[in-house]
């Protein structure tokens, strides 16, 4: 039938078993269905005998019961008589159709159902005697013998009939009793056969093998699931025959791989060591080169950086290559050569000479007497900032885990130049940063200054051509009082550029600077500082440093005041207020000079890069407050990007 799945071609070991045990069972059951039907019988007949025993005495019964009626007739004797036949037909009828349910039948021989046969028929001739034979006596007794022996004899043929039975089922017993026997052994015997002994031979295969006997083998004897399992072992000793006779050239490749991998791990920490030493690009490029080499075997080699500008490489570093080769490919356009090739498409080369098409003419590396040049990329991310060669004299097999490890450490050095490179920048963009706020101080003390005493000098000079010396002397002290001006915008800007700032030393900081001030000028200063706050970064403790110096300038030049109050806070907010008690400013000026106030300006640029709100207030003299906020400050504890950029530079306002 389609759908259904084909039984395997071999016979199955359950199969037979369970065969065995359902014929095993089969057997059991019907020699003790047997016996049951037997002992049924034995009942039924059993039961048949007391059944037909109790019609002699009902016969008897019946014949004293009718001599009575004779001597003395009455109505109560003729009803017992009918009651008597009645039940004497009633035992007639039970022996006929029997009683399952007792058990009760007559048996089903054919000489016991004749017998009977001749009982009905003899008790039906009796009930039909003329009137004269059943009031004489003797014949009446005589009748009544004969029926009577016809029912001794069917009670004998059902004895019989039981005897016969009784021995069926003895018989049956002693062949149950012979079958557990049979059954019982025949089991074992085929346990052992089909079960244990593959079993034994298994374990002793198994045995064999943990001894390290590698020849064993098992004869495969059924084609069952023992048979299966016979199989498989000896596959499975082949397999591990195989395994153990190539286990130690396998040990051996793996241990030499090992040892490849140890070797390429070792390579790449000590080009990643040389990579993070802080060398400069040449530096780091010939350290990087000379390890390849030694590393490969290479007779020269060569590391070029492409220039962004022109996408030329030009070649840093060469080790192994004469002057000439390297005079002659020290720039190299995408395209140019085998090399050039490689460049522009940005993919790993290696060229053997010997196996290229002939060229007209040789090239360069192998007029040199190279007979093997690889070209590898050095990438930063996906950009190609450069190249390196390696040359050999003899061909070399580079395999592919030696490719991958080439081209992984082209990615360490190009990352490490495009560090380099960052860096570089970096530093370039904070010196520009630092000279404009440099600038802006210049301009904002010095040189208003100085054009402050130009104009006085061209008032003098006026002055003195036209004789008025008494204007001369009166522009003199102006002179004076404006040249010392400017010796003390110079020497305050001396002193800011060699500000340093320790990690952590802040306030420390500032009390020096507020000293040097009370100093220079003779104003009080007050100077308290709260809190216990989370330090701030390096660099904003220099910038926030820097904001103070370019307030105390301003107050020095501009608010004639003499006590200025500065108070630093550092809890959740940090908060630094310079407070002064001088003429103070209007705001409307102020506003209108804002673009024009180069000190001011500096603050602001300096508080934007603390992320922090600058206030100037006039209150009974001016009011500066620059506030850091605490969503400002945890940013500059995720980021930390600019710590230490500008930490060692300083910046007059």
């Amino acid at each position: 039938m389609q759908g259904e799945p084909a039984l395997p071609a071999r016979q199955q070991l359950s199969i037979k078993v369970v065969t065995l045990l359902l014929v095993s069972l089969l057997a059991g059951l019907t020699a003790v269905g047997a016996t049951l039907y037997l002992s049924w019988q034995l009942e039924g007949g059993a039961a048949a005998i007391n059944a037909a025993g109790s019609l002699r005495m009902q016969t008897y019964r019946l014949g004293y019961t009718l001599q009575l009626n004779r001597e003395r007739p009455s109505a109560e004797l003729a009803t017992q008589i009918a009651q008597e036949r009645r039940q004497f037909a009633a035992t007639l009828a039970l022996l006929d159709r029997g009683d399952p349910a007792r058990p009760l039948y007559l048996p089903s021989d054919p000489a016991v159902r004749a017998r009977f046969a001749a009982i009905e028929q003899r008790y039906a001739q009796l009930l039909a005697e003329p009137n004269d034979v059943r009031h004489d006596p003797v014949r009446m007794r005589v009748l009544m013998d004969e029926f009577v022996d016809q029912i001794n004899a069917l009670v004998l043929d059902i004895e019989q009939y039981n005897a016969r039975r009784t021995m069926l089922m003895r018989g049956s017993q002693i062949l149950l009793i012979a079958l557990a026997i049979v059954g019982t052994v025949t089991q074992i015997y085929l346990m052992f056969l089909l079960v244990f002994r593959p079993l034994y031979r298994l374990s002793g295969g198994i045995s064999r093998m943990a001894e390290q006997d590698y020849s064993v083998r098992l004869p495969v004897e059924t084609d069952d699931e023992f048979g299966e399992l016979t199989r498989s072992f000896n596959r499975m000793a082949d397999r591990v025959a195989d395994a153990h006779g190539t286990l130690e050239a396998r040990v051996q490749a793996k241990t030499a791989a090992l040892n490849t991998r140890n070797r390429e791990l070792a390579l790449r920490n000590d080009i990643g060591a040389g990579l993070n030493a802080g060398l400069s690009a040449e530096a780091m490029c010939r350290d990087f080169l000379t390890r390849l080499m030694q590393w490969f075997g290479a007779d020269g080699g060569s590391v070029r950086i492409v220039d962004p500008h022109s996408n030329a490489a030009h070649m840093v570093v060469y080790e192994g290559i004469s002057d000439t080769l390297a005079a002659a490919e020290h720039c190299l356009q995408p395209g140019d050569c085998l090399c050039g090739a490689s460049l522009k498409d940005g993919v790993a080369v290696i060229h053997d000479f010997r196996k290229l098409p002939s060229a007209p003419e040789p090239y360069s590396c192998e007029r040199e007497g190279f007979v093997q040049v690889s070209a590898f990329p050095v990438r930063a991310r996906t950009r190609q900032t450069g190249q390196f060669n390696l040359h050999f004299r003899r061909s070399r097999d580079i395999t592919r885990s030696e490719r991958d490890l080439l081209e992984a450490l082209g990615e360490q050095l190009g990352i490490a130049l495009e560090n380099l490179r960052l860096a570089a920048r970096e530093r370039e963009i904070a010196v520009y940063e630092e000279r404009n706020l440099l600038a802006q101080g210049l301009h904002d003390s010095i040189a208003q200054g100085l054009s402050f005493l130009n104009l006085q000098v061209q008032m003098l000079n006026d002055s003195l051509k036209r004789g008025a010396t008494a204007e001369a002397r009166d522009i003199v002290p102006l002179l004076k009082a404006g040249v010392q001006e400017s010796y003390d915008d110079v020497r305050e800007l001396l002193n800011n550029f060699r500000t340093r700032l320790a990690e952590g030393d802040l306030v420390a900081n500032m009390r020096a600077t507020i000293e040097r001030f009370r100093r220079q000028t003779g104003i009080a200063v007050d100077f308290d500082a709260v809190g216990s706050g989370t330090p701030l970064p390096a660099e904003d403790q220099l910038q926030l440093l820097f904001v103070l110096q370019e307030a105390l300038s301003n107050v020095r030049k501009h608010a004639y005041a003499t006590t200025v109050r500065v108070r630093f806070t550092n809890e959740r907010d940090v908060t630094l207020e310079i407070r002064d008690d001088g003429r103070g400013f209007d705001a409307a000026e102020m506003a209108a000079r804002a673009e024009g106030h180069v000190g001011l300006k500096i603050m602001q640029e300096r508080a934007s890069r603390l992320s922090a709100q600058l206030q100037v207030e006039s209150d009974h003299g001016a009011v500066l407050r620059l506030t850091i906020p605490f969503d400002a400050r945890r940013l500059d504890e995720r980021t930390q990007e600019r710590t230490g950029k500008h930490g060692d530079q300083g910046i007059a306002g």
